[in-house]
Parts: C-alpha cells; sequence; structure tokens
C-alpha cells in the first residue's frame, strides 16, 4: 500500500523573497504575505523536508511560509503517529470507510480526477475562486513537484470517492490536498484519509503526518485539532498543541 522511501539530507544554499500583499484566502478580511524559496534554487525531496520542519509548504512548485507581520494565525501542525489516539468518532469513520481500495501512483491528470475536483470545490469551496480552476490551475497547484509526491486514488467498487496528493519526508509524510465525492451522505472522507495517511506513516516507520497550517479563526482548517496528540510549530520550536494553547 506503502511503497515510498527515505534518503539522506544534503546541504544546499537557498534564497529567499518576501511577497508584496496580497488578499488571504484564509482569512480574507486581511491581508497577507509570504517568504517564498527562489525560483532559481533546487527543491528537492531533503531540502523540502527541512523546509517542512521550519513551516514551509508547497503549492505546485511554489514553496512558501506566511510572512505576515503581525498576523500569526497560520500555524504549522503535524501529529505524532507513535502516540496518536483516535477518537471514537475517528475510529467510526474508519470502519465505516476501510473498504475503500487504494491506488498509488505518480502524479498525473487524468479527467476523472479532474471532474471529481471541480464538482468537490463547487460544492465545498463556492465562492473562493478554486470552484473555477482550470484545467491548467489544477495542473499547476497538484500536479507540478520537484519532489517525491504520490498521487492516491480511492475506489468503492469501480467508483472513485476521493484522491489524495502526499510528499514523502524524511521524517514524515506530508498531505498536499485531498478532494473527494461531496454527494455521498453520511460520509467522512476526509477523516478517514487522515486516518489511512497516518497508518500510512506507522507502515513506512515514518514519525509524523504534516498537515499545514492549523488555523483556529477558519473553521474549514480548524478540524485538525482534532488529531491528538497534535504538534504545532511556535517561535521555532515544535510543542505539544496542549500545552502551547495552555500558554
Amino acid at each position: 500500500m506503502c511503497r515510498m522511501k527515505n534518503q539522506i539530507y544534503k546541504q544546499v544554499v537557498l534564497k529567499f523573497h518576501t511577497t508584496r500583499s496580497y488578499p488571504c484566502g484564509y482569512l480574507p478580511e486581511r491581508l497577507a504575505c509570504s517568504e517564498v524559496v527562489a525560483p532559481e534554487c533546487v527543491i528537492d525531496t531533503q531540502v523540502y523536508g527541512k523546509l517542512v520542519q521550519t513551516g514551509f509548504r508547497r503549492s505546485g512548485q511554489y514553496v512558501y511560509r506566511p510572512h505576515c507581520g503581525q498576523c500569526h494565525a497560520c500555524i504549522p501542525a503535524r501529529v505524532n503517529v507513535n502516540t496518536f489516539m483516535p477518537t471514537r468518532a475517528q475510529r467510526r469513520s474508519w470502519k465505516r470507510h476501510h473498504h475503500l481500495t487504494s491506488k498509488q501512483h505518480a502524479l498525473h491528470f487524468k479527467v476523472e480526477h479532474y471532474v471529481l475536483y471541480q464538482r468537490y470545490q463547487a460544492q465545498r469551496h463556492a465562492g473562493t475562486g478554486m470552484d473555477n480552476d482550470s484545467r491548467e490551475q489544477y495542473c499547476n497547484f497538484l500536479l507540478q513537484s520537484n519532489v517525491d509526491s504520490k498521487l492516491i486514488e480511492f475506489y468503492e467498487a469501480d467508483q472513485l470517492r476521493m484522491v489524495s496528493i502526499i510528499d514523502e519526508l524524511p521524517d514524515g509524510l506530508s498531505s498536499v490536498y485531498t478532494f473527494f465525492d461531496p454527494d455521498v451522505t453520511q460520509a467522512s472522507f476526509g477523516t478517514y484519509n487522515i486516518l489511512w495517511q497516518i497508518e500510512c506513516c506507522k507502515e513506512l516507520d515514518l514519525s509524523y503526518l504534516y498537515l499545514g497550517y492549523w488555523i483556529k479563526e477558519n473553521s474549514k482548517m480548524n478540524y485538525k485539532a482534532n488529531f491528538q496528540p497534535l504538534e504545532i510549530l511556535i517561535n521555532g520550536q515544535w510543542l505539544p498543541f496542549e500545552n502551547a494553547m495552555e500558554g
């Protein structure tokens, strides 16, 4: 099921740039700014793994982290898979969808994936702009990568239910993006997918599942706090979620 491999990190020199302010995609009433790796720098899996440990993410070949002055709403989050304890609701989700079959591929375009992506965006993210993504935008966002990336299909019989893009890092997996069938009633595909990725980390003997940014003020990103024990990056240090919240 999980066939990815680790390699040794190599030291490289990177250059960084800061973008101009732009409308925030997570908190629309605010402006955002990003620190980005210069495009001429070569980012392979090992280099990217180090960057993720310091709060970077990627969108296609674009590697960035928030750099928004007084706003610190976007907090990098990861699950410690060795100590993760599923909740009762998560165990129900695992049982409900455990019959799905997964197929792992290299990144590639498939019309069936794109149609599902469009349906998902239209229902789950209407009005965000992503619901109007062209084929080119879709490919640039999800199918361009300089790191060890995989595309995972999840089928129910012969019906495609979900697609997930995952990067393998030296110490964990990074959950890039997942989209699923929005029309299946009483489904919890998103929860099941994170649980599946946690199990994949365990099979590969990797310690962490990187979930991107936890944003308390954005309900669509707040769900990540349900996967405990969660660790969040505060002032350059990974801390237990509960301890950091109490502080």
